[in-house]
């Protein structure tokens, strides 16, 4: 579904259009893909003209406070509820970036399905949940933030973007890409990188302050991680890692620290699929991550109530964090003959 000019026409393409209120919204834990596409986004809306207001279902990681507009961004919380509600009900547009379904953004999920304004969803997820009335949607897309810039391109607005919306719309596609080294790095992906570079945009300056702006407890979370969470299942060439909410409050995690974490157990040699769970208190939270052929979003959605793409997904489980771990070793060997055949 890709509604480009059924999204011109809400917005409005001409100079005496109607001026809307617009709401942007992303998924709960927001990474640099839903900041980076929510606040290009918002900045190309208030070039049209537009009052915009980016809200987070909840809040995000400090690296990525430096992106253009960050300091009028809501993130909600029990004392934000009747100002948020508030929003919502006064919202002519609603837009929804970087998430299929309504169950990703928390409490603003019956905020979203009760307000009556018109609601656009612009992601590259699959199996997008029917609540949009337009959306943007390509599965094949790298980013979303991929799908911002193809929109505003297509509306004919590429003058419009400057260097701070170009450096959030970079550090988006940058790192949904895994600093362009994952299969999703296409052709296209590249061309809207050179785009973006032409403005003179300091990518170093991106990188570093994304990647290399770690703070010690993050660090020292991370050597424990490696040294004594890690364990790695060579007869399925699967690795996990395990961590309680009492290790998060000993190492001080923050939010966002354990982004990226599952990666590691990636990096194993002969690992092709790699697991984190995390216990959040409510719910045990699952990161999946995957090389070449196998698909890590059938394995969640079929035994862990998620999905995502088909080398990066996530689930989640109700049961105990040692009764999560126990269904998992009890799923893996299902998948062994596709896990040792993929290379």
């Amino acid at each position: 579904m890709q509604d480009i000019e059924a999204i011109g026409a809400i917005i409005g393409q001409l100079s005496d259009s109607p001026k809307y209120t617009m709401l942007i919204t992303t998924h709960q834990n927001p990474d640099a893909d839903a900041m980076g596409s929510s606040l290009g986004l918002a900045g190309y809306l208030r070039k049209k003209g537009h009052q915009v207001t980016v809200i987070t279902p909840t809040d995000y990681p400090q690296n990525l406070h430096w992106m253009s507009g960050n300091d009028d961004v809501i993130a909600f919380d029990e004392k934000k509820r009747v100002l948020v509600s508030q929003l919502f009900d006064e919202a002519d547009i609603i837009f929804c970036l970087d998430f299929s379904s309504l169950d990703r953004i928390r409490e603003l999920a019956p905020m979203v399905r009760q307000s009556r304004a018109r609601k656009v969803l612009i992601d590259h997820h699959l199996e997008p949940e029917s609540f949009a009335d337009v959306a943007l949607w390509d599965p094949k897309a790298a980013a979303t933030a991929e799908l911002v810039f193809r929109l505003i391109v297509q509306l004919g607005d590429t003058d419009l973007i400057d260097i701070p919306m170009g450096e959030c719309l970079y550090a988006g596609l940058m790192t949904d890409t895994g600093s362009f080294r994952h299969s999703n790095t296409t052709g296209d992906v590249h061309r809207m990188a050179a785009v973006l570079l032409d403005l003179h945009i300091d990518v170093s300056n991106i990188h570093r302050r994304i990647f290399d702006n770690v703070s010690l407890d993050k660090f020292r979370l991370l050597g424990y991680i490696l040294n004594e969470k890690l364990k790695v299942l060579p007869e399925y060439k699967f690795a996990y890692i395990i961590l309680t909410d009492a290790e998060l409050k000993k190492y001080r995690s923050k939010t966002g620290d354990t982004e990226g974490m599952v990666n590691y157990a990636l990096a194993v040699e002969g690992v092709v699929m790699a697991a984190i769970l995390i216990d959040r208190v409510d719910e045990i939270r699952i990161s999946f991550r995957s090389i070449g052929d196998f698909s890590v979003r059938d394995l969640a959605s079929a035994h862990f109530s998620g999905g995502g793409h088909r080398n990066a997904a996530g689930g989640r489980s109700k049961l105990s964090l040692a009764e999560t771990e126990e269904k998992l070793l009890a799923v893996v060997p299902l998948y062994q003959q596709q896990l040792l055949e993929t290379v």
